[in-house]
């Protein structure tokens, strides 16, 4: 049955950088979803909507300080040309709330995401103030620029999307699906080097085989990613 185009997500992601897409959307899930039908996704040159000559888009802050700062009128003009009655706005920010799983899904019952992406020493803040729905920060380190950021929540969000991956229960069993680490996994030879695959995995118990990997789950959670409350 072919996918009703009524239904597919659109991202916009919103860049002075806009070629940092070229390749990556061209490749692995994010082609698939496009080729699908299931999501669109278009990389929007800020400098369009510069206004003036030169099409300038940032300057030096006001208090004196290190680096430039976004200004705030090309992204209220883009926004103007991009935004919809249900679309929702992000801001790729340092400043953010940390993205995770629960977000990804979230954002991927969006129909129309918009993704701003942050550059130089910082963006303006009444972008912040006035023009997003909300922050989002990958995690607490610094990139040069926000368009990897909104790539990888492109790539989290298409990829939760019902038809991208190679089948429903894909999605279920990855890592944070649950709250939780995933479990490991192996594949042939079942002994390499003497490093064997555990025997449970072999013997075709299935429950055995749930109960081990949900087992593991909670092992690996607790050891190397306590925060989450395994």
């Amino acid at each position: 049955m072919p996918y009703d185009s009524k239904e597919m997500v659109e991202i916009e992601i919103l860049t002075l950088f806009p070629a940092m897409g070229e390749g990556i959307l061209d490749e692995s899930m994010l082609r698939i979803a496009r080729e699908k039908g299931l999501a669109e996704i278009r990389m929007r040159n800020l400098r369009d909507w510069a206004p003036g000559r030169h099409r300038v888009t940032d300057e030096p802050p006001y208090g004196g300080g290190a680096g430039m700062v976004l200004k705030v009128e090309p992204v209220f003009l883009a926004l103007q040309a991009l935004r919809r009655p249900r679309s929702r706005v992000i801001l790729m920010s340092a400043q953010g709330r940390r993205f995770d799983q629960a977000a990804a899904r979230r954002f991927s019952a969006e129909k129309h995401l918009i993704l701003v992406s942050g550059h130089y020493e910082g963006v303006d803040q009444r972008v912040a103030d006035h023009l997003v729905d909300e922050e989002i920060s990958l995690g607490d380190y610094v990139l040069t620029n926000g368009t990897l950021a909104a790539l990888v929540v492109a790539d989290a969000v298409v990829r939760l999307l019902p038809g991208v991956l190679g089948g429903a229960q894909s999605a279920e069993d990855e890592s944070f699906s649950h709250g939780l680490l995933e479990y490991p996994h192996y594949t042939r030879p079942a002994d390499f080097n003497g490093w064997r695959v555990p025997d449970v995995l072999l013997g075709g118990n299935h429950a055995a085989i749930d109960a081990w990997r949900r087992d593991q789950a909670l092992e690996r959670t607790r050891r190397r990613r306590p925060d989450l409350g395994a």
